[in-house]
């Protein structure tokens, strides 16, 4: 009895022991950690940074997105990372801002933009966080919260002022038109009016896949796999026949593109070698913050079926212009909607169908541009932006005869 005493007193003096100096090792890192050194990660670096500089101008012309191709750019330092903003037009104009699509920078918005600015408006673009030339956080989701403060932080850049009511026109294209609708929501006086270019946000969920489902989903597969996968998926496929896609295989495997005649698409008309599917595979190759960014906003952006969530709040608003009341901002209480007939991906019918039972039914002015599929708002955009003026053009009418 007495031998085997001595082990049964030891046992939890070494089980204290082992206690103790795990307890340490696990909350060491946290003692010795200095409070002043912690701060974010660094955001994923745009090719502003990482590509342009060892290039010639001539060399620079020739990227798939030269940036220079719009004029009045600036890059604007940001918490998030760098943000690149372009900026032109009358100074004394009405105010136009612009959001791009889920895959391509803003310069496929530009042909839209040039018109506008033809027709006499100061416009505003910017590379959303994770495309073109615009750096990525890497720690936040890119939801509709990051995307207004990008939004916000594109606006106080400017010299000019973009604050109070009725300060501009908002104009979302895609998932542009998502993010724009999300914003009118919140501050419905600073704009003068909403025009949703093939917008997401009331996308039906069944145009999701299940290849699309499962790539997007957290918690499944390795995030590693999940990433190649997604990248292979990004990856325009080489030129097909339209005619051999089928309308419902582009939309329930496309996530936000809209097949060939959409990767073909022209992002300038005087440079034909600038096309969707060139710009995506330069990110793919290029911009480490893309991919994550893309994956990261197909999880969390309002991009499928938002009726209830991001659009219905917006019924109110817009019930209280058209009743008229002293309310800045939305003026005659009405947004419209522009889709191109043959789009695989925001299906005409739908849309005015959802955007009339979450809006309401005055709410509603759909208009619907023949032969254009999912790239209306980059192959017909200054069909668009002539859409959207005379559109202005009939709420100053009203007011005026009111």
């Amino acid at each position: 009895m007495k031998d085997h005493l001595p082990s049964r007193l030891l046992a939890p003096v070494v089980a204290v022991t082992a206690v103790g100096l795990t307890t340490y090792l696990y909350l060491r890192p946290a003692l010795i950690r200095d409070p002043s050194a912690t701060k974010p990660p660094a955001p994923a670096r745009s090719p502003k940074w990482t590509v342009l500089p060892s290039l010639s101008t001539l060399q620079r012309d020739e990227l798939p997105y030269p940036p220079d191709l719009l004029p009045g750019g600036r890059d604007v330092d940001t918490p998030y990372g760098s943000l690149r903003v372009y900026e032109w037009g009358p100074e004394a104009g009405e105010k136009v801002l612009l959001l791009h699509g889920i895959g391509t920078p803003c310069i496929a918005l530009g042909e839209m933009a040039r018109a506008l600015a033809d027709g006499g408006h100061r416009v505003m673009l910017f590379d959303f966080f994770g495309r073109g030339y615009s750096d990525s956080p890497t720690d936040v989701p890119h939801d509709a919260r990051l995307y207004n403060t990008q939004l916000h932080l594109a606006l106080a850049s400017s010299p000019l002022p973009w604050s109070g009511a009725d300060a501009f026109h908002h104009v979302g294209y895609s998932l542009g038109g998502a993010v724009a609708a999300s914003f009118a929501r919140h501050v419905p006086h600073a704009l003068r009016s909403l025009v949703l270019v093939a917008p997401a946000g009331l996308v039906r969920p069944r145009h999701v896949s299940r290849t699309g489902r499962l790539l997007y989903s957290t918690g499944v597969l390795p995030e590693p796999l999940l990433r190649w996968l997604v990248r292979r998926r990004l990856e325009p496929p080489a030129p097909v026949d339209p005619e051999a896609v089928l309308d419902d295989d582009v939309a329930g495997e496309s996530d936000a593109t809209g097949g060939s005649t959409f990767d073909n698409a022209l992002l300038d008309p005087a440079r034909p070698e600038l096309t969707v599917a060139r710009v995506m595979r330069w990110q793919l190759a290029v911009h480490p913050g893309f991919v994550p960014a893309y994956r990261s906003t197909i999880r969390w952006a309002p991009i499928y079926g938002q009726g209830q969530g991001e659009w219905a709040p917006l019924r109110g608003i817009l019930e209280e212009r058209r009743a008229g009341r002293e309310k800045n901002g939305l003026q005659g209480g009405r947004v419209c909607f522009v889709v191109g007939e043959t789009d695989p991906v925001i299906v005409a019918g739908e849309l005015e169908q959802d955007a009339r039972l979450m809006l309401g039914e005055d709410a509603v002015d759909m208009r619907v541009v023949k032969g254009a599929g999912h790239e209306v708002g980059i192959t017909r955009g200054r069909e668009v932006a002539g859409i959207a003026m005379r559109y202005w053009q009939s709420i100053q009418a009203a007011q005026s005869c009111s």
